[in-house]
C-alpha cells in the first residue's frame, strides 16, 4: 500500500514539473534574429580566420555556431555541395541543390544557393520537420554569401 501511495505522489510530482517546466524548453527553439545574427559572426569569422579554419570550427557540434535547435552551415556556391553541417556531417560533401526538396516539393537547397547568388543574402522558406518529429512545419533559413568567396552560410528557425 505504501508503494502505491508513493508511486502515485511520484507521478503528481512528475505531471506538476512536467508542466511547469514545458515553458522553460519552448525558450530552446531559435527565432529568425539569432539566425541572422549568427550567420553573420560566421561570415565575420570566415573572413578573419580563412575559410579553411571557419570550415572546422562549422563542422564542429559543440561550436557557438550550434545552439538551441538551430546550426549554421555552409555550402560551395561553384560546385553546390555541403562543405559545413554540424548536425549532420554525412551531408558534407554531397550535392543536395537538385535533390532537396521540402513535403511541398520546393528545392530549398536550390533556392539557397540561388538566393546567395544574387542578391548575395535573404531568407528562404520551405516545410520541414523539427529535430525528432516527421510532420513538416514552417521553416525560415537565412543565407549570406560570404564576400569575395564561392561559399555561403546559412541557419534556420521554426516559424510555427
Amino acid at each position: 500500500m505504501k508503494t502505491m501511495h508513493g508511486l502515485g505522489w511520484l507521478v503528481v510530482c512528475l505531471a506538476v514539473v512536467l508542466t511547469v517546466g514545458a515553458p522553460a524548453f519552448a525558450g530552446e527553439q531559435a527565432v529568425k534574429e539569432e539566425c541572422a545574427a549568427k550567420v553573420k559572426q560566421a561570415v565575420e569569422m570566415a573572413q578573419k580566420v580563412g575559410m579553411e579554419k571557419a570550415i572546422q570550427t562549422l563542422n564542429n557540434p559543440d561550436s557557438p555556431y550550434v545552439w538551441k535547435d538551430s546550426y549554421v552551415f555552409c555550402l560551395d556556391l561553384e560546385k553546390r555541395l555541403v562543405i559545413a553541417h554540424p548536425v549532420n556531417p554525412a551531408l558534407v560533401g554531397k550535392d543536395w541543390a537538385m535533390s532537396a526538396k521540402d513535403a511541398n516539393g520546393k528545392m530549398f537547397f536550390a533556392e539557397f544557393i540561388r538566393v546567395a547568388m544574387d542578391p548575395g543574402e535573404g531568407w528562404v522558406e520551405y516545410v520541414w520537420p523539427k529535430p525528432g518529429e516527421t510532420a513538416p512545419v514552417k521553416k525560415a533559413t537565412y543565407v549570406l554569401k560570404v564576400p569575395g568567396q564561392h561559399y555561403c552560410m546559412g541557419a534556420g528557425a521554426y516559424t510555427e
